[in-house]
């Protein structure tokens, strides 16, 4: 039997609406969840703290992540701060599509003041159906960046 695949998902207060709504709906896709925090709204949280667990989590599994803070940026920036993270912000399919077919992006960032729930949810749905490419060139520069 195959194991499920899983997405580690972090938001500080500023994500925390979007980040369990997705939550839900990565559970309808049938992918399992595994919530690093924050798991309440806490006002005065901060989002290096959540980018760090999941990013660390993501690096140690080799697995996937999903980040959403109010913009995605803040997350994104502490995500890529961790060796074997390429974290996108995404606001696209086509973005979305392109980080994974070309960067091998394994964390995915959202804000939620920036993007819509629907959205997001193409956006989420788009990412992880889109498989590496492979392509030389590609391989080649991914190298280069988990080199950096």
């Amino acid at each position: 039997m195959a194991k499920k695949r899983t997405i580690y998902i972090g938001s500080d207060h500023a994500g925390y609406g979007l980040k369990e709504e997705l939550k839900k709906y990565l559970g309808k896709l049938g992918v399992a969840v595994e919530d690093l925090g924050n798991t309440k709204l806490e006002p005065l949280d901060d989002y290096p703290d959540y980018a760090l667990k999941v990013a660390r989590k993501v690096a140690q599994t080799k697995g996937e992540g999903l980040l959403i803070c109010g913009s995605g940026v803040g997350m994104c920036m502490a995500a890529n701060k961790v060796r074997g993270v390429r974290a996108v912000n995404a606001y696209s399919q086509e973005l979305a599509r392109a980080s994974r077919q070309h960067n091998q992006a394994n964390v995915l960032c959202f804000g939620q003041g920036f993007i819509k729930p629907a959205e997001a949810k193409k956006i989420t749905k788009a990412w992880l159906n889109t498989p590496y490419s492979d392509e030389p060139r590609h391989v080649r520069r991914v190298q280069k960046i988990n080199r950096l």
